[in-house]
């Protein structure tokens, strides 16, 4: 493996799958300010002409900023603008958009806050909540911004301090229905509304604002016509929040309910049968290593099945370095859910798993850990290492959770060094598992299933004396830590 590849300074970002579309409509005093700025943030500018009568194509042609230009010779609005935005987004292959007005109104140096809040939160719509209190703006701005405010609430349950603000990152993935989003300032709401009917996740963050006086501004927002339809669009969604949302909603609550009880009772049975089939196998004859093998294929294929087979979960696996499990190695693996085992179990029959007490005496499956050759080490490995080896040497490799226990939040918590001590003295290579999705589908304080995804990605082994990883167990532990958070990120970028 190459140094760079461990190399944090080298740490993965959404920067290079998100552009930045600045919709515009005779803002020449301003839009070239906007676009500079915004270069100085993201290289990836797409700027929308919705058929300005003033300089700015011309503007445009002059500037001196690379960007990529949507331009049309009739006014269609706002939301005509942002659609042909999104539409070049995904022509272009961005996953992520920052839309920003061009009128000045917002800072292109707030950009990293939309970065980062993205980053702490994969697959949600970023938000900026502008602080319009103090401002130089209209008591009907004011009362707009809290109007739409309440009747977003209303359609979707959703409480956002600013529904109106033109300053957003919107995962292009998950934008529902576009087809159906009216063309004037109105469809900034419906662009909102439509996702958090389908499940999207928004987060609110504080931005800054800029508001010229007001014989500087130049606003195209007519009050009257605008206003009223505006009013007639959160009749028409509070008609679809009734008639479409919460029919939805109840469905999904009812295949949920559906899915856990089916794949409780799935495991359940499962469970019961393979145990009373271990107590007759292992209780009738002599034991033998064969027919603990014997029990590991069952397991694998078992596995196998169930991970590629889970209700309302598309499961993918990837192992590019075609890693091979016949001879012993160390398995390391982030920790996330319940299900974790099971998805590290279908890799290879040639594997025993650390595990903690708590798994060594679970109710329901700890006699199949047991007749498995699972091992507990929550008193660490030392005392258990003679037993380790002996299993390593009749061909079985040795998964291990380092972070010892499941993350509340999927995030890659502090390693121990059990895997790496065991590396070390035994000369074991080790092969980095990553394991994305398992516990958003089944959370570590939930019992019940979610909808969704989950990814298993195989990394090339990496020498058990490494010196790039440390010349000891000790270093050797951080520096892993280190890695699987800068690769963990960049899978989690990928499969939101």
């Amino acid at each position: 493996m190459e140094h760079k590849k461990r190399d944090l300074a080298d740490a993965p970002s959404i920067l290079d799958r998100l552009c930045v579309i600045i919709p515009t409509y005779n803002n020449e005093k301003t839009l070239l300010d906007v676009v500079a700025r915004t270069y100085n943030y993201s290289k990836n500018i797409i700027v929308v002409n919705d058929g300005s009568t003033d300089s700015t194509l011309e503007l445009l042609h002059t500037c001196q900023t690379p960007f990529t230009l949507v331009s049309y010779n009739v006014n269609r609005g706002k939301g005509y603008a942002l659609i042909e935005g999104f539409k070049k987004a995904r022509e272009l292959g961005y996953d992520y958009a920052i839309t920003i007005d061009s009128d000045g109104q917002h800072y292109p140096e707030d950009i990293p806050l939309f970065v980062e809040a993205e980053e702490k939160n994969l697959g949600s719509f970023i938000i900026g909540s502008r602080t319009l209190e103090n401002k130089d703006i209209s008591k009907g701005s004011l009362f707009a911004n809290k109007f739409s405010n309440f009747w977003f609430f209303i359609q979707t349950g959703i409480s956002l301090p600013d529904t109106q603000t033109g300053y957003r990152l919107y995962p292009l993935k998950k934008l529902k229905w576009t087809s159906l989003v009216t063309s004037r300032y109105e469809s900034e709401l419906e662009l909102l509304v439509f996702p958090a009917w389908h499940g999207a996740r928004m987060v609110p963050i504080d931005v800054n604002v800029f508001y010229p006086t007001r014989e500087e501004r130049v606003s195209h927002f007519r009050p009257g016509l605008d206003f009223f339809r505006i009013s007639i669009l959160n009749t028409v969604l509070c008609f679809g929040a009734l008639l479409y949302a919460l029919p939805r909603k109840l469905l999904l609550f009812i295949r949920t309910v559906w899915y856990t009880l089916f794949s409780f009772l799935f495991f359940l049975t499962g469970v019961s049968l393979l145990t009373l089939f271990c107590l007759l196998y292992f209780n009738i004859g002599p034991d033998s290593h064969k027919k603990r093998y014997t029990l590991h294929k069952i397991l694998y294929r078992l596995s196998g099945f169930i991970s590629r087979n889970i209700p309302g979960v598309k499961f993918s696996l990837s192992n590019p370095h075609n890693v091979d499990f016949s001879k012993p190695k160390v398995l390391i693996c982030n920790h996330q859910s319940h299900l974790d085992l099971m998805f590290t179990m279908m890799l290879t029959p040639n594997l025993v798993i650390l595990t903690n007490n708590w798994v060594w005496n679970n109710p329901f499956y700890g006699k199949i850990i047991k007749y498995a050759e699972f091992y507990p080490v929550t008193e660490g490995v030392e005392s258990s290492l003679e037993h380790i080896e002996s299993l390593v040497n009749r061909g079985y490799s040795v998964l291990v959770f380092p972070e010892g226990s499941r993350s509340a939040d999927c995030r890659i918590q502090r390693f121990h060094k059990g895997a790496f001590y065991i590396s070390e003295l035994l000369k074991l290579d080790i092969v980095p598992i990553f394991l994305y999705g398992a516990g958003l589908v089944l959370p570590k304080k939930l019992f019940y299933l979610r909808k969704g995804k989950v990814h298993v990605e195989v990394h090339a082994p990496i020498r058990w004396n490494d010196m790039e990883m440390g010349e000891n167990f000790k270093k050797r532990t951080r520096a892993y830590e280190r890695y699987y958070k800068r690769e963990f990120k960049r899978i989690s970028i990928e499969q939101a």
